[in-house]
Order: structure tokens, then sequence, then C-alpha cells
């Protein structure tokens, strides 16, 4: 079998609203053809411009290559070559970000793309689930232009999460700080407020965390507020600080009552590595996309589980991306939860149509998926109605 075509999509939603901090308004879609006739399909959570031209751009030296021309001709199975030959084929323009990003999506599709050959669901062939289901948290963005309509619209998507079954849920408390949501913008005492409001509506048995997106300048402003959350029983705190400053996620993971979590924008093993051994975070957060694929997100997984870290995957995504995350959850022991956004309880479009996953809430848990690759079901209309590039 040889690789014989790269399909890949800009995708919007027509409903966009960029004053959101939502990155599931567009998706980078690929598509990986075969001379078998065998399609895989993979997305990142990127900019999908930028990441269709770090894949389509002709090479312009040894160091500068072409992803496609580097995909044609290529033995579809061997995906572990073909990462090798991507990165440092790309090196003087990759590394890490964009270019990173845009090899996950096409990493994903062969992760996809064999399993469908071999009529294989992909944990499988990540070497086998270690559990028969996992843990799916309600990741909840509402909208909101004052403080008081921010603070009520979570704590109701908080509670219709939970009449839906979710055992564990995300509250995204964005009131300030970088990525304010709709603007926002209150004092860093305030989310204490939003916390509290939304530990008393779903009551002590529901496992929450808590996303802040990068809010203080430093671990001092941070502590300051969150050292007394520890009544809130929080499984995790999110990005309290700049990922990069991985020494003053230090300082917050050695002061705060609850474990610290980062590293949804990282890419590469070696992003992650700074961020465990410097950045002592005690929940490390692969985007599967974003990372470089499952290929990559294997590896984080593994050096995570060498240093007792927990791994809670980043997915604000379609279908698509959940379920690749899904499939590493599955073939991962120390995986505690996977973020999942549900369509029900979202804003966003594509996240309602683009792709049906396989995954089914069953009593707050989703059970092992069976069918070939990833398993998700592409809307071939929606595909095509969204395509702008």
């Amino acid at each position: 079998m040889k690789i014989t075509e790269i399909e890949v999509h800009v995708v919007l939603a027509p409903n966009m609203d960029p004053g959101l901090t939502s990155s599931a308004q567009d998706s980078l879609v690929v598509l990986i053809h075969t001379d078998q006739g065998v399609t895989g399909i993979g997305e990142s959570d990127v900019n999908p411009w930028m990441a269709k031209a770090c894949i389509l751009s002709p090479g312009t030296h040894t160091m500068g290559l072409c992803m496609s021309d580097l995909l044609i001709g290529s033995d579809p199975f061997d995906i572990a070559g073909i990462w090798d030959r991507i990165y440092k084929g790309t090196a003087m323009n990759g590394r890490r970000g964009v270019v990173v990003h845009a090899m996950g999506a096409i990493d994903m599709a062969l992760w996809d793309l064999k399993g469908k050959a071999l009529g294989k669901p992909v944990h499988e062939l990540l070497g086998g689930a270690v559990k028969s289901e996992v843990v799916p948290y309600a990741s909840l963005l509402p909208k909101g232009n004052t403080f008081q309509a921010y603070r009520d619209a979570l704590v109701e998507s908080a509670l219709r999460a939970k009449a839906l079954g979710f055992r564990a849920m995300k509250a995204e408390v964005i009131m300030g700080g970088p990525y304010a949501h709709d603007k926002v913008h209150e004092s860093y005492d305030k989310t204490t407020e939003v916390v509290a409001a939304v530990r008393k509506a779903i009551g002590p048995d529901v496992v929450l965390m808590v996303d802040v997106g990068y809010l203080w300048p430093d671990a001092a402003a941070c502590l300051q507020v969150v050292r007394d959350w520890g009544e809130f029983d929080l499984f995790f705190l999110e990005t309290p600080v700049w990922s990069d400053d991985v020494e003053e996620l230090r300082k917050v993971r050695d002061g705060a009552p609850m474990q610290v979590a980062a590293g949804e924008w990282l890419a590469t093993r070696y992003e992650f590595r700074e961020l465990m051994d410097v950045g002592g975070v005690q929940v490390a957060q692969p985007d599967v996309g974003r990372v470089g694929g499952l290929s990559e997100a294997r590896i984080v997984c593994d050096m995570a589980a060498a240093r007792g870290v927990t791994i809670v995957p980043h997915c604000w995504k379609t279908g698509i991306s959940i379920s690749a995350t899904a499939h590493l959850a599955f073939a991962t022991a120390h995986c505690a939860y996977i973020e999942y956004l549900p369509p029900q309880l979202c804003h966003e479009t594509l996240r309602r149509e683009l792709a049906f996953e396989e995954l089914t809430l069953i009593n707050g848990r989703i059970p092992l998926p069976v069918k070939p690759g990833l398993g998700f079901e592409l809307n071939t209309d929606a595909l095509r109605a969204y395509t702008v590039a």
C-alpha cells in the first residue's frame, strides 16, 4: 500500500466569532488517500491556514522540505518512519509550534488509516486497551457579557452536564488575563465566587476541575487567591500562569492546595519534559493533534508514567480529535479523564456537525470503542459546506 494523495481542508464555522476564546470554531482536516482505496482522517487544533501552508508549501532545501512530498509514495504503515522524516525534514522551519501541530493531523490520519486497513480499533494498535471504560469530563465554556451572566451561565451548564450523567466537569473560569471570555474582566478574587457557585450547584460527589486560562502574571498573584480553594476539592487547576514560565508553575505547584495541570499548547516530548521536570506539574495535558499526533502523545504518556504524572489530555475540538483522544486514553493506564465537549452544551457548529464519534456516555463513562480506525463518521456534506480553503 502506498500513499497517493494528501487532501487538506481549512474548515470554518459560518457563525465563527473571533471574540470568543474557542478554537472549535475552525479546523484543519487532513485526508490521506492510498492506492488501495483506504483513507485516513486526522485533525489538529491550530490555525488551519497556517497549517495547510506547512503541509503543502514546496520545499526549498534539505532542511526545509515539503511535508506532502515526503508523504506521497510512502508506506502508510511506517508511521514512526514518516514522523521522523517529516520532523527532521522540516527542522529548520519547525521542531515546535505550527509545523508540529500540522504533523499531528497527519499522524492522526495515519493511525486511522492503519486501523481501517487492518480492521482494528486504534487503541489495539497503540498496545491494547488497559481499561474497559474511560471517564469524560464535560468541558464548559459559557457565554456572558457581565460577571453575573457569566457566573449564572456556567452554573446552568454545570447542572445540565450533571443531568446528562457526567461525573466530572471542568469550569472555564476565564474572566480576566489575556483570554477573558466575552471581555468580562473582573478582579482576581471574583474567580472564587464563580468556583464556589459551581461547586455548590453540583454538590460534593461530582469531580470538579477549574481552568483559568493563564489568568495570573505570576505565582504570588495566583496563590494569593487559590491558597484558600482547598474547600472546593478541585481535581486540578489548569494553566494558572503562562506555560513557558515553568519556574512560576513550580511555585504554584508547591503552594497550591490542588494539583496543577498544563500542556494544552505544547509540541513534542521535549517541551513536556521541561513542563514536568522543571514546572513540576502533577497533571500533563497533551493535545493529540498539537503535540505531534498519537505517536508523540504516546511518548509523552510514557514519560509521564515514569515520573508519576497523571495524564488528562486536552481536546477542545470536533469528534475527530475527541475520538483520537479516547483511543489514547483506553491504552493509557494513568489517564484519569478525557476532556469532552458535549455537543448538547456547546455553541460550536463544527463540534455538532463535522464528525460523529462512536463514543457514547453511559452512566458517566464511555465504553470501549470497537470500530476499525478511530471509529468516527465524517460528515462529508458539512466538510464541503464549511471548507473555505
